[in-house]
């Protein structure tokens, strides 16, 4: 194997010389601490990067064995080491807007732990995968600065960071040991009847509206009300205590400003575990919960929203609606039917983000537009048998409207950001002022406002645990072979073929990485899709590969997928209704 001189003498006589001659550079290095493998080098300084993994010894790092025996802590030992390089690499790089210097780039974690492939941990090696981006002058090597880059950097990187000495292993520990805990939480919430669980002391506010850092001066711990205070007793032998959101339909109230929807994007993120200091760290949601909300204008391809929209005028069947330009209505209905095809145990709704239209109607509207001349079912109307014939809780932030009080199991208030339990209180209100009915409503409505859902109106159950109707799909783009991979571009946006697919309504996407593996898994599931595979089973078929191989077995490339992330099922299947010319209707 070439050695780091080896290197050192190459970029040397490189220097000056064509860009293409970094190609000589392919194959595999002995830097000392790590082995570096440049897999594929870019054509020209102007084309994606440079790929290059770094293969270490594990025995010969500082990580102890005992913390990458299972498979969840060798993904929260991949999320820390992810960290602990990305900030070496960061110390050891050159800064500034010099791009002629070049530069090295590995995926960067966010506030969640996910399951990424940017550092792989294994009982008896590290790889951790990156981007380089070679020096050059205009079209020329430039040699000394790329040494300074891979001789130097990449080698001193590994050794601040994942060697003896260096690496806190100790702080390690603590991050395997905070992970395994708030996945065992996790995986207790189900047996407990729970939908989510909020510590006591979270810090829930975010330093701003787009940011996921914690505010940090100002902020007030939670306080969580003693009727649903629960406590859960950890593998590490920590208690923790905190408010827990039952099974159901729970109502989140409270006046502007005060936490309602910062308390429901928590519970939205609580999917995934957090790192310590995030103020969330104990706040942990089912991990299949889905938030859905009113998308105006986006398409829709072959869902079945005819539970909640049914004779249109203009007799377009909705139970396989097809649309490149949904309203906000028939957008949230889509939306809701994708997460119960992906089998979601628990919806996350705010009034803010949803369309008015499809979440009430009220009792004067009613009495003026019959119910023959209404083609949307108000979700108020399938709240309760989504909870009673599906077992679909609703965890449902209300600040203008008391439609869903008499629905609701639980209510709790926000006021200044602390929780309190004000079921009692408005059930006393419910006693105190029914909902008033019009004279004549009894006979138009005979089993008052909130109607029953006529038993099966959403699906008989299927043995896969489905709520709906399949849909049947083909794969083929309609524009001929695409010649490249999908790919995302940023977090919200995924081009397939010729066509964009925008994910911004997803909001429990956490990073980039995700989109790009929901990408990669669109071309997997396009091969499963032959007209008589439904896209969730084709989409099960996707995991179950994902599940034997990684998240590697997604890449068309080979030794280098390190740019991906572990998505849900529920966002695959969102982006694959999306596509309007992979979810094609079959005939």
């Amino acid at each position: 194997m070439r050695t780091l001189d080896d290197l050192r003498r190459e970029l040397a006589r490189m220097d000056g010389r064509g860009y293409p001659a970094y190609r000589e550079l392919q194959g595999a290095w002995d830097l000392g601490p790590a082995v570096l493998h440049v897999d594929h080098v870019q054509s020209d300084p102007y084309a994606p990067p440079s790929k290059i993994r770094l293969v270490l010894d594990r025995a010969a790092t500082a990580v102890p064995a005992e913390l990458v025996r299972g498979h969840s802590q060798r993904v929260a030992a991949g999320d820390h080491l992810n960290r602990v390089f990305c900030a070496a690499l960061q110390r050891v790089t050159p800064s500034g807007h010099d791009k002629s210097a070049g530069s090295l780039r590995m995926m960067t974690p966010g506030q969640q732990v996910l399951e990424r492939t940017a550092v792989l941990v294994g009982p008896e090696r590290l790889e951790l995968r990156l981007e380089a981006a070679l020096p050059a002058g205009g079209r020329r090597i430039r040699g000394r600065a790329a040494t300074a880059l891979l001789a130097e950097a990449l080698p001193e990187a590994v050794e601040r960071s994942l060697l003896p000495g260096a690496l806190d292993v100790e702080a390690l520990r603590k991050h395997v040991e905070l992970v395994l805990d708030q996945l065992d939480l996790q995986s207790q919430l189900r047996e407990r009847g729970l939908i989510a669980f909020v510590g006591e002391g979270s810090i829930l506010p975010r330093a701003s509206g787009d940011s996921d850092l914690p505010l940090r001066r100002g902020a007030q711990p939670l306080q969580c009300p003693e009727t649903l205070r629960t406590s859960f007793e950890l593998p590490s032998g920590r208690m923790v205590t905190g408010m827990g959101i039952p099974e159901g339909i729970t109502v989140i109230v409270g006046g502007g400003y005060h936490g309602k929807s910062t308390l429901l994007r928590a519970l939205e993120r609580g999917i995934h575990p957090h790192i310590a200091g995030d103020g969330r760290e104990w706040v942990l949601t089912r991990p299949d919960a889905v938030s859905i909300r009113a998308e105006d204008g986006r398409s829709v391809a072959g869902t079945d929203i005819s539970p909640f929209i049914a004779g249109l005028p203009q007799g377009t069947d909705t139970s396989a609606f097809v649309t490149a330009n949904a309203s906000g209505s028939t957008s949230q209905a889509a939306g809701l039917v994708e997460a119960l095809e992906a089998r979601t145990p628990a919806l996350l709704i705010d009034e803010d983000t949803s369309a008015t239209n499809f979440m009430i109607r009220d009792v004067r509207m009613r009495a003026l537009i019959s119910a023959d001349a209404e083609p949307i079912t108000p979700f108020m109307d399938r709240i309760g048998p989504l909870r009673d014939q599906l077992g679909v809780s609703t965890v449902l932030v209300a600040g203008g409207s008391s439609a869903f009080f008499e629905a609701a199991d639980h209510v709790i208030a926000m006021e200044s950001f602390q929780p309190r339990d004000a079921t009692a209180q408005v059930r006393r209100l419910i006693a105190e002022q029914p909902a008033a009915l019009e004279e004549g409503d009894d006979e138009l409505f005979p089993h008052g406002v909130d109607r029953v859902l006529p038993a099966g109106a959403l699906g008989a159950p299927r043995r896969d645990g489905g709520s709906v109707r399949g849909r049947r799909e083909r794969g083929s783009s309609g524009d001929g072979e695409r010649p490249k991979p999908s790919r995302a571009r940023g977090l919200h946006t995924i081009q397939w073929g010729h066509e964009d697919v925008d994910l911004s309504a997803l909001a429990q996407l956490m990073e980039p990485g995700q989109t790009q593996a929901i990408a990669l898994a669109l071309d997997a599931a396009a091969g499963h899709l032959d007209g008589t595979t439904t896209a969730a089973a084709a989409i099960d078929r996707v995991l179950e590969t994902i599940d034997r191989g990684g998240l590697d077995a997604l890449s068309p490339r080979r030794g280098h997928p390190g740019d991906m992330a572990r998505p849900r099922r529920a966002e695959i299947l969102a982006a694959l209704s999306r596509c309007r010319s992979l979810a094609e209707r079959s005939s």
